[in-house]
C-alpha cells in the first residue's frame, strides 16, 4: 500500500470517528443537556442531534417515572413501639438541567432523603395512627419530599407504605384486644336481645291475661312440640295441675258432705 492510500484510509477512519462522536440520538423519553466548554448551552429535544466533538458534551436525562423501593426502617413510634416500616416511592425528572447541575446523583439523593423522611414522619405518629392513617402519612411524606426535591428538578409523584412489621408481643396484645372487643360486642348484642325478648314476653303475658284461653292453646302447642320426639316424658301443664287440685278439693268436700249426711240420721235415732 502506497503512502497516499494509507493517508486516505487514516483520514477516512478519523472522519468516521469524528462523525460518530458528533452524532447523538436523543430517545423519546429523554432530554439532552448540552454543555459547551463546561457551560450549559441548552436542552436538546428527542431526535438526531449534532455536537462538536471534544468541545461539547451531551448527557442524556430520562424523564420516565422511576420506581424506588425504600428499605425497611426500624422506627420507634410516638407511643414507644418499635416497628419496621418499608415503602415505595415514584418520582420523575421535570427539569433536566437542574437534575444535572444542582445535584450529583439524583437517585441516591432521593433514596437517602426518602429514608430519613419516612423515619421522621412515622415517628411522629402512634402505632394505631400508623396502621389506620396510612393515606395521611403517605401524603405527608410526599409533601416533604416534594419540597426538598424541587430544587433538584425532580417531582415525587407517589409514596406508599408497603409493609409494617410489628413485634410478636405487640401482635399478641392486639389479638387479645380484638378478642375482647368482639366479646364486648357479643354481650351488648345479647343484652339487647334479652331486652327485646322481655318486652315481647310482657306483651304476650298481657294478651294471655286478657284472653285466658290463649294460655291453654299455648300449653297444647307445647305438648305437641314435645310429643314430636319418641320419649317417655310426661308433662303436666301448670293450669292442668291446678285444675286437678281443684277437682280433688271438690271431691274431698263432696265426700265430707256425704259422710256428714249419713251420720246425722243415726244420731237423730
Amino acid at each position: 500500500m502506497d503512502p497516499t492510500t494509507l493517508v486516505v484510509v487514516v483520514v477516512v477512519i478519523l472522519l468516521l470517528i469524528v462523525a460518530r462522536m458528533a452524532v447523538r440520538i436523543v430517545r423519546q423519553f429523554e432530554k439532552g443537556v448540552l454543555f459547551r466548554l463546561g457551560r450549559v448551552i441548552g436542552v436538546r429535544e428527542p431526535g438526531l442531534r449534532l455536537i462538536i466533538p471534544v468541545i461539547d458534551r451531551l448527557p442524556l436525562v430520562s424523564l420516565r417515572i422511576v420506581t424506588m423501593p425504600i428499605q425497611s426502617q426500624g422506627i420507634i413510634t410516638q407511643d414507644n413501639v418499635s416497628v419496621d416500616v418499608s415503602a415505595v416511592a415514584y418520582y420523575r425528572v421535570v427539569d433536566a438541567v437542574k437534575s444535572i447541575v444542582a445535584i450529583e446523583n439524583v437517585a441516591a439523593a432521593i433514596d437517602q432523603i426518602a429514608q430519613t423522611t419516612l423515619r421522621k414522619v412515622v415517628g411522629q405518629h402512634t402505632l394505631d395512627q400508623t396502621l389506620s392513617e396510612t393515606a395521611r402519612i403517605n401524603a405527608d411524606i410526599r409533601q416533604i419530599l416534594d419540597v426538598l426535591s424541587v430544587e433538584w428538578g425532580v417531582e415525587v409523584t407517589l409514596v406508599e407504605l408497603k409493609d409494617i412489621q410489628l413485634p410478636e408481643s405487640m401482635k399478641r396484645a392486639m389479638a387479645r384486644q380484638a378478642e375482647a372487643e368482639r366479646e364486648k360486642r357479643a354481650k351488648i348484642i345479647a343484652a339487647e336481645g334479652e331486652a327485646i325478648a322481655a318486652t315481647a314476653l310482657g306483651d304476650a303475658s298481657d294478651t294471655m291475661m286478657a284472653h285466658p284461653l290463649a294460655l291453654q292453646l299455648r300449653n297444647l302447642q307445647s305438648l305437641v312440640e314435645i310429643g314430636v320426639d319418641k320419649n317417655t316424658t310426661v308433662v303436666f301443664p301448670a293450669p292442668l295441675m291446678s285444675t286437678i287440685g281443684e277437682l280433688s278439693a271438690f271431691l274431698a268436700r263432696e265426700g265430707q258432705a256425704a259422710s256428714a249426711g249419713t251420720t246425722s240420721p243415726i244420731k237423730a235415732a
